[in-house]
């Protein structure tokens, strides 16, 4: 079932809700759940094409690069930090709170959906919060690297209309003279806890999703084209169990054709809306 305009959009929620009573939903969001908080997605409308985006080969190998990627991330952290839950997040949070959601596996590495009040939340590619030393393990807070970053280049500004990408990144005019910061306790070099192109989503995490999704007996799927293999899979493993599968996205996705309920909307009308009829 699709729909696009209110009166089949008002139709499909509604059926969505009927399957969706009495039991436990798990969430899976993607970039879409967050372009009402003004950080766009990376597919359809109003996206912004990233021809070159970094990998964990060009990163690692590729000191040009790495400087680049530092440049453009604190730039955009400080915008991308600024970014609030809208609607459609507070909704999920709140239908866990009354027990009809079980908890959200996200894509997303903005931390909306905690900071939105939800508890159970698995953020399957990492999160723009923490920093990575990949010598001796140590964690930091991303605000931490953030002072070193502007300590080390006291002449960095951030531009009034940064053009944000969905991960936090922006694309700098220039990286000259930039210094890439580095680990305050060994001097190794450090990396977003994000999952780049080229890596693998951990398999703690991974399992975590999985271990969320059994638990539920049914699935939402939130503001994702689900392009990454990741949330295909774990669509799959919903669809072997024959639990309700709701689809929420303006724009086609690769598992509408196993979907219950397709719902071709934003994820901040419909996802209040299926709240209320479940309340």
């Amino acid at each position: 079932m699709s729909a696009s305009s209110p009166v089949e959009s008002s139709t499909a929620v509604a059926r969505a809700a009927e399957l969706l009573q009495g039991r436990r939903i798990a969430l899976l969001t993607g970039a879409g759940i967050s372009t009402d908080s003004g950080i766009p997605a990376y597919r359809g409308e109003g996206a912004r094409t990233r021809s070159d985006p970094m990998t964990i080969q060009r990163y690692l190998g590729d000191e040009a690069a790495r400087r680049r990627y530092w440049v453009g991330g604190h730039l955009g952290w400080r915008a991308f930090a600024q970014a609030g839950p809208n609607r459609g997040h507070t909704a999920l949070a709140e239908m866990e709170a009354s027990g009809h959601v079980s908890g959200v596996i996200t894509q997303n590495v903005d931390g909306l959906h905690l900071r939105a009040g939800s508890s159970h939340v698995i953020e399957v590619h990492g999160t723009m919060r923490r920093v990575l030393c990949l010598h001796c393990g140590q964690v930091f807070d991303r605000r931490d690297i953030a002072v070193q970053i502007e300590e080390l280049n006291p002449w960095i500004s951030i531009p009034e209309n940064v053009a944000l990408n969905p991960d936090g990144d922006v694309l700098p005019e220039s990286t000259a003279g930039f210094i890439v910061p580095t680990c305050t306790v060994c001097a190794g070099m450090l990396k977003p806890d994000v999952v780049f192109f080229g890596e693998y989503v951990p398999q703690d995490r991974f399992r975590a999703a999985e271990s969320l999704l059994r638990s539920s007996d049914a699935l939402i799927v939130a503001g994702s084209s689900l392009v990454v293999n990741s949330g295909v899979r774990l669509v799959e493993r919903a669809r072997r169990r024959s639990i309700p599968l709701i689809i929420v996205n303006r724009e086609p996705t690769r598992a509408d054709v196993w979907a219950d309920v397709t719902i071709a909307a934003g994820t901040s009308d419909v996802l209040p809306a299926i709240q209320e009829l479940l309340e």
